[in-house]
């Protein structure tokens, strides 16, 4: 860290900026901040210029929650006893899915463009399903149960209000996208080249900010294909009798309702800014992971302590903002979020920030066995 430090305060070369006096020159307000500003960082200014918004920033360090994981280890060797599963997840994940049914079969008598069913479908099932997405991250995790059959089933009823099978491709995704942090062509959440020419302007950010949901889905699939397991089966099957039951029992309204709240907790929801908070570069900063730690956090897993989930991924969402108060030396100085619904906007309006904003590094050589297994900081997979 003394490194880190070391090269942040490095006076800057004013000859590389065409006669500008300082780095925040023509430039919009921060966006980030720091809740403990330090002498390399002071929360206000620039820490660095505006990043090129031709291509992705492509670097060759190691990933940073490894680093920082091992030094937290080494300071608070208690932080161990934060691991472990969390049983409340399982009674969140019931009543969740039971308000979006019940709310299903109340609506199958209202017109699906009518003011009542659009706000409900927008607030309280965009809500309701975005949980249930962060449910499904928890739980891919293994951080439900101890078991990880009774983890996979979980994350399969929690699927249901979502309309569309994807439990079972978001572990394998989302695995990958922990073990090989910011790897081109491995990790699914970062942008493709084809993103990057085709968006990089205020339309193409209004038009991926309000259709996230479909990229998520979608782009997995183009950029790495899975081998489809029984879980994948078990995921297909279910989803589709229940869709079926329901719109054979109640009609079709219901089901267009749970679409509506999948589709609505996947664009320009509050909600939906921590999918563009947690991992784009903004300010300068080089800096590949951001938290927030506001009040949207109470429907989100506290998914926005993304920082903390990322350096110990086997500590459960009740865990993270004591996994925080324990090591406030390593969290409280860097950069964070104020809030998600203005991390959307900014997106959207900010020159600085955009589809190029997130960094890549060259896929190293990995053999296929140790693509396919699990992080070593994620629950191992035995019954």
């Amino acid at each position: 860290m003394g490194a880190i430090a070391k090269e942040k305060a490095k006076p800057v070369d004013f000859s590389y900026f065409g006669g500008a006096e300082s780095l925040d020159e023509g430039r919009s307000p921060r966006r980030t901040a720091v809740p403990s500003p330090t002498a390399e960082d002071d929360g206000k200014s620039y820490p660095g210029p505006p990043q090129d918004p031709s291509d992705f920033l492509w670097i060759m360090t190691e990933e940073p929650h490894r680093t920082r994981r091992m030094a937290i280890m080494k300071a608070h060797p208690e932080v161990t006893k934060l691991m472990g599963h969390e049983p409340l997840t399982k009674w969140i994940v019931l009543g969740v899915v039971s308000l979006q049914i019940t709310l299903a079969i109340v609506l199958r008598r209202t017109h699906p463009l009518s003011p009542l069913f659009l706000l409900c479908a927008y607030v309280i099932g965009g809500t309701a399903n975005h949980n249930l997405f962060l449910a499904i991250h928890e739980i891919t995790h293994n951080l439900a149960f101890k078991s990880v059959k009774a983890n996979k089933a979980l994350a399969v009823f929690a699927n249901l209000p979502i309309g569309i099978p994807y439990s079972a491709a978001f572990k394998r995704y989302h695995i990958e996208h922990h073990k090989f942090f910011g790897e081109d062509g491995i990790d699914t959440d970062l942008p493709t080249r084809l993103e990057l020419l085709c968006l990089n302007n205020v339309l193409g950010k209004v038009f991926f900010a309000t259709f996230q949901i479909l990229f998520y889905a979608l782009r997995p699939g183009f950029v790495r294909t899975q081998t489809f397991t029984q879980w994948h089966l078990v995921n297909l099957v279910i989803q589709l009798v229940f869709d079926y039951a329901l719109v054979k029992t109640y009609g079709v309204r219901p089901l267009i309702y749970l679409l509506m709240s999948s589709f609505f907790a996947g664009s320009l929801h509050p909600l939906a800014g921590h999918f563009i908070a947690e991992h784009y570069i903004w300010d300068g900063l080089q800096q590949e992971t951001y938290s927030y730690y506001g009040p949207l956090n109470i429907f989100a897993y506290n998914v926005g302590y993304h920082n903390e989930h990322h350096d110990f991924p086997s500590v459960a969402w009740t865990r993270l903002p004591a996994l925080r108060a324990l090591a406030p030396e390593f969290y409280d100085t860097i950069p964070s979020h104020p809030s998600w619904p203005m991390v959307i906007v900014n997106f959207i309006r900010d020159p600085e920030v955009g589809i190029f904003a997130r960094v890549k590094r060259k896929p190293k050589s990995h053999g296929e066995s140790s693509i396919e297994q699990s992080p070593a900081s994620s629950s191992r997979e035995k019954d």
